[in-house]
């Protein structure tokens, strides 16, 4: 059976600000939205604050359209991410005096409040869930949709599997992808891979020049293979589709802490770029902004986001120049090398939703 999802266009007819998407969503959320479900809960609105010099998160004014509605339905919300503090929120604008309610770290400002709970997917054993999403008595999901490296595709799953968990957490997801190989012969000490690492993971040995990860740190997010400008740092495995079945798994754990009614997903698909925002950099759009989509059903959600991004519209200053993309498949498949979709078919398999919706459109 079909699941409605919500969805407002970027389109306008008037110089008219009622006619523009935060107004668009603000209806969308006061016709469509939890409502009463809302009354007297604990919100958690969890969303990425972004990193260094990145401009492309989510505009403060969608993040305080959506807190209002929280309040104004009687709920109590808290935006909520990982390592809040270190990424400097209020660079973006994301402060409790402009978006109006707090900014937490979800495992607190420690890192070490959290909810271990088994799991059992090849290397992926521990699903430790941020303890402040754990205690919220309700989950709004607010994703800015954008490609990813490792899974393609970056929305609802990504934020959640990645971002409502701990470092222990993301380093066995990333480790379905395997190990960090170094390749001494094609290196050339240029240091790109030490500044791009943002856990102090990695180091050249002072009297060897030999190239160490530290593992415990190391959550094999790849930002150092990626900016390697001679590629001397590679994985040994390259199976991504073990990491989109890890990442479903852990999504599913993280939601199964709430009832189906007590969450709801927000895909806001503007400054669509090739890389996640913890790259602490924003590049030009792959294509032109979309829109919104929001919904109960978050493979549902994920499904029609992608569906919306489409090659024709492909704006070429997107794309590194120094990148040829693919001749098939999703845009993201053609410019990361990964199909997408696999990502919701692993979330379909877990039980969480279906990639069959019906587009309810909010003028």
């Amino acid at each position: 059976m079909a699941e409605k999802i919500y969805y407002s266009s970027m389109a306008y007819s008037r110089y008219e600000a009622s006619g523009t998407l935060p107004a668009k969503f603000e209806r969308m959320l006061n016709k469509y939205g939890p409502g009463e479900r809302l009354n007297g809960k604990k919100v958690a609105i969890k969303m990425h604050v972004g990193e260094g010099i990145t401009y492309s998160t989510i505009p403060p004014v969608f993040v305080r359209t959506l807190v209002d509605y929280v309040k104004k339905c009687g709920g109590e919300p808290f935006i909520t991410d990982h390592y809040v503090y270190r990424r400097h929120p209020e660079r973006r604008g994301y402060t409790p005096e402009n978006l109006g309610c707090p900014v937490l770290d979800d495992c607190s400002i420690t890192g070490k409040y959290y909810y271990e709970k088994a799991v059992n997917y090849k290397n992926f054993k521990h699903c430790d869930i941020a303890g402040l999403i754990h205690d919220a008595d309700f989950f709004i999901d607010f994703s800015h949709v954008k490609g990813h490296g490792v899974c393609g595709y970056g929305g609802a799953c990504k934020n959640i599997a990645m971002g409502c968990v701990t470092d222990r957490t993301r380093r066995e997801l990333h480790s379905l992808e395997g190990g960090i190989v170094w390749d001494a012969d094609k290196c050339i000490h240029c240091k790109k891979c030490i500044e791009a690492c943002n856990h102090e993971a990695n180091k050249f040995c002072e009297k060897t020049g030999v190239y160490r990860v530290n593992y415990h740190n190391c959550t094999l997010c790849r930002h150092c293979e990626k900016v390697c400008p001679v590629g001397a740092i590679s994985l040994d495995t390259h199976n991504y589709t073990d990491f989109q079945e890890g990442m479903a798994i852990c999504t599913k754990t993280v939601l199964d802490t709430f009832l189906p009614e007590n969450r709801f997903f927000i895909n806001l698909l503007i400054a669509i770029t090739a890389l996640c925002d913890c790259w602490g950099m924003t590049t030009p759009s792959l294509v032109p902004d979309i829109g919104i989509v929001s919904g109960y059903d978050i493979v549902a959600v994920e499904a029609a986001s992608l569906d919306l991004i489409k090659i024709e519209d492909l704006i070429a200053a997107g794309v590194p120049s120094n990148i040829t993309l693919g001749d098939s498949g999703h845009l993201f498949e053609r410019l990361h090398g990964k199909n997408p979709y696999i990502q919701l078919d692993k979330l379909a398999a877990v039980g969480l939703g279906t990639r069959e919706y019906e587009t309810v459109e909010v003028k």
